[in-house]
């Protein structure tokens, strides 16, 4: 981990840099797989499937034999693990719902909103290395509560022709109309397109590397809306004194084993803190299972003395995290200060994998920046607010004089006759 003191503000850029390919590196080859995807279809997704999984399938959707074997491998602990956290997302998702929205706005003009679900939504589910069967129930959930009609699943299979039997688990539990075994770059462009066997949808959602990023980014040119830009990994942790080294540590090696391309960052005003915790990294990245990817990860991860508060709050807000956690003596000025992240963890006791699993909060968010301006996933990602409005007669007489001037100033005579033509006839 490098650790950086005191630096000036005409060097934040060069720390605030994510270790990620640029998008002109990637996008030539996602490009090309999409084209070809639409073109060809199921014998395109097959052959990337095979090129870059491993894998040759002769079927792309998962039976309900399947399923059903799958479920019956998930050992009980788990599933109560499961149900635990499925209970809580569910709560804390029901409790985002709203009630239509009415107004009178002038007398006789009456306009409302009321939310309607997306139709049609794809789910992307990482495997590989760390089969993300939580990012199911962090989905999938609230894809249900908000009334989504068709909820696709796409999660790359293993050297077995299989998805992970948790990911199948949870995606039967959690309602998911139907899953494919189709990961990476194929998976976006085969929901974006539609192919013989996989469905379009309107809106794709789910994290995933640089290229899934990035297919996801051209998604948005066929038409198909994306949750967010959600890339590699990222956590910053400010703490001070009064945070314990062992806990800070603990966090960082959480989100350094997601892979190689993860980033964390430690922000402190105590360099006695940064020692403390970079001994206890040391200690506990030995015990790791994944410790090869941690290390790599951490190789391009910091830690940045700061003079005071003021400056690391700064710095926090022009990074812009995407889990932020905040241990220090005055946690209400950080919880106060803070603009730009996707989500926050205040307290020793509140670790960042309490939001990945369980305490009901959803954990796809906006990585690289793109908290400034993209909200994590929430129940509206899954609606759309569509406005409505009723006029009577006394409606449109109160209003229809400011429309014809309105109209006339832009120069849009027909827009002008619409309201018009009814005021001559009410007159009459």
């Amino acid at each position: 981990m490098i650790v950086v003191e005191n630096p000036q503000n005409k060097v934040w850029m060069d720390l605030l840099k994510r270790p990620t390919a640029s998008v002109a590196e990637i996008e030539t080859t996602v490009t090309e797989i999409f084209k070809d995807i639409e073109q060809q279809g199921d014998s395109a997704v097959l052959k990337y499937t095979d090129i870059f999984d491993g894998v040759k399938l002769s079927n792309l959707l998962v039976s309900p034999e399947e399923i059903q074997n799958a479920k019956m491998k998930v050992g009980t602990e788990l599933k109560e693990a499961i149900l635990l956290a499925k209970r809580n997302i569910t709560r804390f998702h029901q409790a985002q719902q709203t009630e239509k929205i009415e107004i009178e706005t002038e007398t006789g003009v009456l306009c409302w909103q009321e939310k309607r679900a997306i139709q049609k939504i794809g789910l992307y589910i990482p495997g590989g290395t760390a089969p993300l069967f939580s990012t199911v129930l962090m989905l999938a959930i609230p894809a249900k509560i908000a009334g989504c009609e068709e909820i696709v699943l796409c999660s790359p299979p293993n050297k077995s022709g299989q998805i992970a039997d948790e990911i199948l688990y949870a995606a039967d539990l959690c309602g998911v109309t139907k899953i494919y075994k189709v990961g990476g770059i194929q998976a976006i462009a085969a929901m974006t397109f539609g192919t013989e066997t996989i469905q379009p949808v309107y809106k794709i959602f789910g994290p995933g590397n640089q290229f899934v990023t990035v297919a996801k980014q051209l998604a948005t040119k066929f038409g198909v809306a994306i949750d967010m830009p959600a890339g590699p990994s990222e956590l910053l942790v400010v703490a001070d004194d009064s945070a314990v080294p062992k806990y800070v540590a603990a966090d960082l090696l959480s989100q350094a084993e997601h892979g190689s391309d993860s980033q964390v960052v430690l922000v402190s005003t105590s360099k006695n803190l940064i020692d403390n915790v970079l001994k206890e990294m040391t200690i506990q990245l030995s015990q790791l299972p994944r410790k090869s990817l941690a290390e790599k990860a951490i190789a391009n991860s910091k830690a940045i003395l700061l003079a005071n508060n003021e400056e690391a709050l700064n710095f926090i807000n022009a990074y812009a995290p995407e889990h932020f956690i905040i241990c220090t003596e005055n946690d209400a000025f950080f919880v106060d200060g803070i603009q730009n992240a996707g989500s926050v963890f205040i307290g020793n006791y509140t670790p960042e994998s309490a939001g990945d699993y369980a305490s009901g909060t959803n954990h796809t968010l906006p990585t690289n920046g793109f908290s400034k301006s993209y909200s994590g996933v929430n129940l509206d990602s899954f609606s759309k607010a569509i406005t409505f409005q009723k006029i009577t007669k006394t409606g449109i007489k109160n209003i229809g004089n400011a429309i014809e001037i309105m109209a006339e100033a832009e120069g849009l005579q027909a827009h002008k006759n619409a309201v018009s033509i009814r005021l001559k006839d009410l007159q009459s």
